[in-house]
């Protein structure tokens, strides 16, 4: 097979690696890729992977290139393309490509029509409300008494929420979202939701229209600091499996939330082709959905295609092709997990451009994989800088604890100016 990969973060480097270990791999893509992804090499025949010069939202770009090198399917890893329809486009001139269409991508693209959809089809989420009007956001949240999530309708690069424990914070974070635009026009409307009170962890689900195949738990850490302080991110840390989630409530969650997402798919003509990705947070109640997404999740996918022992490019062809029934998940027993160094400041200002080093010593280990994120290769031949979140630093190990030992172990052995992350991965599960 021919595959490309689109998009440039440590996601795409996990899938990048996970697919050039298949045999079906001859020919790998990634557009417009980073500092870590070109040095993948390829198991089918020792090639390298590729990196084209075309950022992930030039739809018309990415058109062109398939054109002029026909692959058998194409991997779409960030949100915004999918959003901006490139699967429609991309199967209207018949290319395999593999994510679900702009309709389907609605799910993440607007919060308020994934609202609105688990209330028409009684999927458990908090009471929220959708607003245009900064006033009516306003007396919302103080029925709340302040206490809730203020989400920007649109996509934010996984930072658009604002979470918040009185009137004054949430009078701030609605300020920010609608008048400040903090996250541009994905603020015009929000989501306001009650602050729902337990453990968080994430889903993911890949679905080809009819047939679900959900995978083992992880848990993702989005504040920049420890203990869950400081602003959202796209994800600090994450680690699987989580141990908050036996079968009996595996079997719940299916029975209360994916049964009832899938119908209401099929009763509204949603075609999902994908990864459905829903944020649950564990209440006295019972799980409750706190958002969907509608693509891999970042860094869940560095500790999920860590343990996946299945072949990916033929799981994600099937998943196109509607035969996902053909297929079970095949996981290691080992657990995962991995550690995002970042840059000072992130997720707000910070530089570009630091020297880093160390990465081959942290490798030495066989159970340890760098996933390159915010990297860029500079004409002088270093690595650098390049990102927010520059690195994901992943392990597997016998047991949650030695994975996580073995990942703190490897990020002791990077360094980078400016470097900062969390040093609590994994610690609610310990």
């Amino acid at each position: 097979m021919k595959i490309l990969v689109i998009g440039s973060g440590g996601r795409e480097h996990a899938l990048v690696w996970k697919l050039a270990q298949s045999l079906r791999t001859e020919v790998l893509y990634c557009a417009p890729g980073n500092g870590g992804i070109a040095d993948e090499t390829l198991a089918s025949n020792g090639g390298k992977v590729s990196c084209v010069d075309i950022k992930a939202d030039d739809l018309e770009g990415l058109l062109e290139f398939v054109r002029a090198h026909p692959v058998d399917l194409t991997v779409v890893g960030p949100d915004n393309p999918l959003s901006m329809g490139i699967v429609d486009l991309f199967e209207e001139h018949g290319f395999k490509i593999w994510g679900p269409n702009a309709k389907a991508a609605q799910f993440e693209a607007s919060k308020a029509f994934s609202q609105a959809f688990m209330e028409r089809h009684d999927i458990p989420t908090a009471r929220s409300g959708v607003f245009t009007s900064p006033s009516e956001a306003l007396e919302f949240a103080a029925s709340l008494n302040g206490r809730c999530a203020v989400k920007a309708d649109g996509l934010a690069l996984g930072k658009g929420v604002l979470m918040t424990n009185d009137m004054p914070g949430a009078e701030k974070a609605i300020h920010a979202l609608m008048t400040e635009k903090a996250f541009g026009s994905a603020g015009n409307q929000v989501v306001i939701q009650e602050k729902l009170e337990g453990i968080e962890i994430s889903m993911h689900v890949l679905c080809d229209g009819k047939t679900l195949l959900p995978f083992e738990t992880s848990q993702d850490h989005k504040r920049a600091l420890d203990g869950d302080k400081g602003l959202n991110t796209g994800g600090m840390g994450t680690y699987s499996p989580a141990p908050f989630l036996g079968s009996d409530q595996m079997d719940g969650i299916r029975q209360s939330i994916l049964d009832p997402w899938l119908d209401g798919c099929l009763k509204e003509s949603i075609d999902f082709r994908g990864m459905l990705y829903p944020g649950l947070m564990l209440t006295t109640e019972g799980p409750k959905v706190l958002e969907f997404n509608a693509r891999f999740g970042d860094p869940e996918t560095q500790v999920y295609l860590m343990r996946m022992q299945n072949d990916l490019p033929s799981l994600l062809l099937a998943c196109v092709e509607g035969r996902l029934d053909e297929h079970h998940l095949e996981w290691s027993p080992q657990a995962a997990t991995c550690v995002v160094m970042a840059s000072g400041g992130y997720p707000e200002a910070y530089l570009k451009g630091k020297v880093i080093s160390g990465i081959h010593a942290a490798e030495s280990h066989p159970s340890v994989k760098v996933f390159h994120a915010g990297t860029l290769l500079a004409d002088d031949h270093q690595l650098r800088s390049n990102g927010g979140r520059v690195l994901g630093v992943t392990a597997l190990g016998e047991s949650l604890e030695d994975a996580t030992h073995r990942a703190y172990d490897a990020v002791s052995k990077i360094h980078f100016e400016t470097c900062h992350f969390r040093r609590d991965i994994a610690a609610k599960a310990l």
